[in-house]
């Protein structure tokens, strides 16, 4: 795992850690893109919304962009931002365009914006002299020529909204009768589910993995009995909450449960949370942004330090099309 210091790539071994415990660092960059460029809940103005201005950098693998992605889709935005994909594997230069080989990977890009190899290239030309963590998403203005964001927590709610003259509308994941509800469930789920993975997957004592390890399964188990009376996280209506849970659950059994040691119980032994995963892999638009190739190939290729033959597993065969039973509960 690599970081930039004073605007040059570094490479860095391991993660950051405070007495075993996994430390994940806060994002750069912050402004936001809103309806009249007006600044948002932090940083500066200066970023409207425009068909064709902003541009997204993410990894399929990646469940961090991946809420992005889902977001984009279900606000009909696929034509208003454009995308680039990074290589599923994350050598000692961090994200690249390409695999090691040179080639791009099936579903990943090249960089047709600004021509980068890697991704540390644009953290560079968005700040000289950046200091910090090269990660995905990365929302990049083309008019000004640098990174607005790389926080998927605001980029998903400027996505929800700022876009509404030229997307879906009719969508709202974050609605204003509900979002002292959802902020209070999604603090839960990244704390113990979301990060909790890693928490599990990058601890280097046995406490810390022991720690997040039970706040994980505690959280799940929770969630799984919330399941068994409302359709989605917060009653009838599915909500930004759900799509944060939903990119977590639907690597878990193929990576996280092996891969990061998270191994209680996998996904498909939950009745409530494996059918709800079903049910939102099966809405419209998002199947189409979920690739285990993709997904398995970043976990254990790119962490050499947990998996250090990089062999990838051909299983577990899971199938995200079945029927599932959520329609009980309307």
């Amino acid at each position: 795992m690599g970081v930039m210091i004073d605007g040059e790539w570094r490479e860095q071994g391991g993660f950051p850690a405070d007495h075993g415990h996994f430390v994940r660092p806060q994002s750069g960059f912050r402004n936001w893109v809103t309806p009249d460029g007006a600044a948002g809940p932090s940083g500066i103005g200066g970023y409207a919304a425009a068909p064709g201005r902003y541009h997204l950098y993410i990894s399929l693998a990646c469940p961090w962009a991946h809420r992005t992605l889902i977001v984009r889709a279900l606000k009909r935005l696929n034509d208003v931002i454009s995308m680039a994909v990074v290589d599923p594997f994350m050598g000692a230069r961090g994200w690249a365009f390409h695999g090691p080989d040179g080639s791009i990977a099936r579903g990943s890009t090249a960089d047709e914006i600004n021509r980068a190899e890697y991704l540390y290239e644009i953290y560079a030309r968005a700040r000289s002299g950046y200091t910090g963590r090269v990660t995905v998403p990365v929302l990049w203005d083309k008019a000004t020529g640098t990174i607005v964001n790389n926080e998927s927590s605001e980029i998903i709610r400027m996505l929800n909204t700022a876009f509404d003259q030229w997307g879906d509308a009719s969508v709202d994941l974050y609605p204003a009768d509900l979002r002292a509800a959802i902020d209070r469930i999604n603090a839960v789920v990244y704390d113990n589910v979301n990060n909790g993975v890693y928490r599990c997957g990058f601890a280097t004592t046995q406490a810390a993995y022991d720690e997040a390890f039970d706040a994980l399964f505690a959280t799940l188990d929770d969630l799984e009995a919330r399941l068994a009376h409302h359709r989605y996280l917060l009653g009838d209506r599915i909500t930004e909450a759900d799509w944060r849970l939903f990119t977590t659950l639907v690597r878990f059994d193929a990576v996280y449960c092996g891969h990061f040691k998270c191994n209680l119980r996998r996904i498909a032994d939950y009745p409530n949370l494996w059918n709800y995963t079903r049910e939102l892999y099966q809405w419209p638009g998002v199947a189409a942004t979920v690739d285990l190739a993709q997904i398995k190939r970043h976990y254990y290729a790119s962490h050499a330090h947990i998996n250090p033959t990089r062999i990838v597993p051909r299983g577990p065969a899971i199938d995200f099309t079945a029927p599932h039973d959520r329609a009980r509960l309307r």
